[in-house]
């Protein structure tokens, strides 16, 4: 026993099923929208803890490089004006660009080679257990800042892809995110090597 004036008009009912359906639609994209920007950040907040990771590791390796010069100073007073350089060397703020820190680091790589051929002039030296201790320590720091670095290219290369793929470029060009640099091999390192026998 349906009384059929108390059922709404036909295009009322429609009218309401539209409106559901629009407010979902419109919740959906608001999900997404703040899903991704928090996907963004996230993956923004893995790269700067990367690279403090290489951060920790360059500061490492300067202090145990300006340890190395102290020891090596003891055997080659007259290689001074190569380790005053290294002693001048300066490390990159925290605010420093990815550039700036591969540069330093290459200016580390140089300074290592610098006191590998002090090395090599004065025996005695490798002998000396402070200066061994010291190179196993260097060792050691070069691992750390290789899997710093690629932990870190890899964080870049997650976040890169995320910001400019389609649809999450959008939530990203709305939010300022710019893709990050990777920490870049020095060209020294890039080349060929030519091994003779």
């Amino acid at each position: 026993m349906f009384i059929y004036d108390d059922l709404l008009p036909v295009g009322a009912i429609i009218g309401i099923i539209a409106g559901v359906a629009v407010l979902l639609i419109v919740l959906i994209i608001v999900i997404w929208y703040i899903s991704t920007m928090n996907k963004i950040r996230r993956l923004g907040v893995k790269v700067d803890e990367a690279e403090s990771g290489i951060d920790v590791a360059l500061t490492k390796r300067f202090d145990l490089l300006t340890k190395e010069v102290a020891v090596v100073k003891g055997y080659a007073k007259h290689e001074s004006e190569t380790l005053e350089k290294v002693i001048a060397m300066r490390q990159p703020s925290k605010g420093a660009s990815m550039e700036e820190k591969s540069a330093f680091s290459g200016e580390l790589n140089k300074a290592f080679d610098s006191i590998n051929i002090v090395m090599e002039k004065y025996p005695e030296l490798k002998a000396n257990q402070n200066f061994l201790m010291l190179q196993n320590q260097v060792f050691d720091v070069e691992e750390q800042l290789q899997a710093a670095r690629r932990l870190y290219n890899s964080n870049v290369t997650n976040y890169n892809t995320t910001i400019i793929t389609f649809p999450n470029s959008i939530v990203a060009n709305n939010i300022h995110a710019r893709k990050r640099d990777f920490f870049e091999a020095e060209e020294s390192k890039r080349q060929d090597v030519k091994i003779e026998f």
